[in-house]
């Protein structure tokens, strides 16, 4: 099997498979392996790097023409869906559950696709589990942004001239983003509070150091696979008073909570922003779904009465050797899976590679976007 692995569009820095998992892959038996022309050059992996391990360096054309699978991270741009081939497989991660319209196309070019945000959260799929590897890295930059954003320390510092207080930080959402993002602030020495609706979060909070902001009422769902749901009306006022009040003592908001498939919930009101220091900082990494924060415009950083909101959900581009490296190595566990001795097994009784799979034949096989897509 020849696998081929695309350059990004302009936007992203990352590659899809780094030059170490390009060569794991053909020891693992792939028969050849493409890599486009400066694919991996932004991100730190020149050409030369992927020619060492035994890759060949090849035009995007030659990529779709001669390539069984195709790997990147985001959906193809333009009318490139339409240089798939009947029965050409692509794997990346693709969030067909907010862009509805990516499983249609691919269905319409016959093409078989994988898109790893779709998988199941179970200890088997961890390896794999591209959503929590890229929120690891947005989680740790977006603090770092935030501290050299912010106008003072984050650390207490004890001087000739006086104390400095540390930093206040309000984490919204304690997913994996937010629990390295809580991690981050604290190895910086500020003081950290972090909210979430599920209560399983709490003891994760609770162990990093920081202290639970906790709102009674929150519903939730164990078939959600342990992300949040949306919530009553009542729930989401009181939710709104209780931030407002963190929310006016912070120096920093880092803003991660998300809904699959849904609309961030908007949990950082726009009176909440306008009774924030000046000086503040929100950094929004919910920014692509409608942000957390009520003024947040995505890919841009504003400044709303004295207060710098960053709305940024492309920040795993900005660490992009690193966050490759972590993407890379996820595909990798996903192929050992479907293309074991690189030979393809499309085992759709395997619940990952079911729940994965957004187009084969013409249809759609994950259950679970059929539904959001009315198919079921």
């Amino acid at each position: 099997m020849v696998l081929g692995i695309l350059k990004e569009q302009s936007f992203e820095n990352r590659v899809s498979v780094t030059p170490e998992i390009a060569a794991a892959l053909l020891k693992m038996g792939f028969e050849k392996i493409l890599v486009e022309e400066k694919a991996g050059e932004n991100a730190g992996f020149p050409d030369e790097a992927y020619k060492e391990v035994g890759a060949v360096v090849a035009t995007g054309d030659d990529i779709f023409k001669k390539s069984n699978l195709i790997t990147t991270i985001h959906f193809l741009a333009g009318d490139q869906v339409k240089k798939l081939s009947e029965g050409q497989i692509i794997l990346g991660q693709f969030n067909p559950l907010a862009n509805k319209e990516v499983a249609e196309k691919l269905n319409g070019a016959k093409a078989t696709a994988f898109s790893l945000d779709m998988l199941p959260r179970t200890t088997r799929a961890q390896a794999m589990d591209v959503l929590s590897s890229m929120a690891t890295v947005a989680g740790y930059k977006a603090v770092l942004i935030a501290a050299t954003q912010a106008p003072g320390f984050f650390p207490m510092f004890m001087t000739a001239a006086g104390t400095i207080k540390p930093a206040k930080v309000l984490i919204i959402g304690a997913g994996v983003a937010g629990l390295q993002a809580i991690a981050t602030a604290k190895r910086l020495g500020a003081v950290v509070e972090a909210f979430d609706v599920r209560t399983a979060a709490k003891e994760e909070v609770l162990s990093l150091g920081a202290r639970f902001v906790e709102v009674e009422g929150a519903q939730e769902n164990a078939a959600a696979g342990g992300y949040a749901v949306e919530q009553s009306e009542d729930y989401k006022r009181k939710q709104a008073e209780a931030v407002h009040e963190h929310a006016k003592q912070a120096d920093v908001i880092i803003c991660t909570a998300q809904i699959p498939g849904r609309q961030a919930p908007v949990i950082v009101q726009k009176a909440t922003v306008e009774t924030m220091k000046p000086g503040s900082v929100i950094v929004d990494l919910a920014a692509s779904t409608g942000g957390n924060c009520a003024v947040t415009e995505n890919g841009k950083t504003i400044y709303h009465q004295g207060v710098c909101v960053i709305g940024d959900s492309n920040l795993p581009s900005t660490l992009p050797r690193d966050a490759s490296s972590m993407f890379s190595k996820n595909i990798l566990n996903f192929l050992k899976l479907l293309s074991p001795k690189g030979e393809l097994q499309l085992n759709f009784d395997d619940d990952i590679i079911a729940a994965t799979c957004i187009a084969h034949q013409g249809a759609v096989v994950s259950e679970r976007l059929k539904a959001v897509l009315g198919k079921a």
